[in-house]
């Protein structure tokens, strides 16, 4: 009878002996994760100074995001009215107010939060692209505007987009999460 129980408990031991085994070994990749976590959150000198660069550039886009709205709800009205481009469907005058209102909201959500930012920055990085248009029917209409009144003037301001569109992505740590989003695969 001793027998015929240490063949019924002896496989159930080795399934327990198993199940102990992987239980030991999830915790010590729990912990060797967790260490690599709080490495992660131990940043160099460098790499904290790249992150309050980063955060300072994504604060000042910010910034400069609120006020440009601002302006276009106020001060400088009619010159962006005048980047509206005239084969747009839409009355000039609410994209202006509609296009102002944006920035101001993605300005602020620039600026205050923080643990959307990534989202935040493909976001704001689109908005650049959207408006792209304005900026080339400025350039191909040859219309004058802030202080834009040169053909050289007006195609060089076309090659500051991109600028805008890249410092949204990299400020808000947005451009290492799509690329590395686009270099994994599926």
């Amino acid at each position: 009878m001793k027998q015929g129980v240490r063949q019924l408990t002896a496989p159930g031991a080795a399934a327990v002996r198993e199940r102990d085994g992987q239980r030991r070994q999830d915790m010590e990749d729990g912990v060797q994760a967790g260490n690599q976590g709080r490495q992660s959150e131990q940043l160099s000198r460098g790499q904290q100074i790249f992150r309050a660069v980063q955060a300072a550039a994504r604060i000042l886009l910010g910034a400069f995001l609120v006020l440009t709205g601002a302006a276009h709800l106020t001060v400088a009205r009619v010159e962006f009215l005048a980047q509206v481009p005239t084969w747009l469907p839409v009355n000039g005058d609410l994209v202006v107010v509609l296009s102002g209102i944006a920035e101001i909201a993605l300005g602020l959500a620039l600026i205050f939060l923080d643990k959307q930012r990534v989202l935040v920055g493909l976001v704001v990085a689109a908005f650049f692209v959207l408006i792209f248009p304005g900026n080339i029917s400025q350039y191909v209409n040859r219309i004058d505007a802030f202080g834009l009144n040169t053909e050289q003037a007006r195609f060089t301001r076309l090659f500051f987009q991109p600028v805008l569109v890249a410092w949204a992505l990299w400020s808000a740590d947005a451009w290492r999460a799509l690329f590395s989003r686009v270099a994994r695969p599926a």
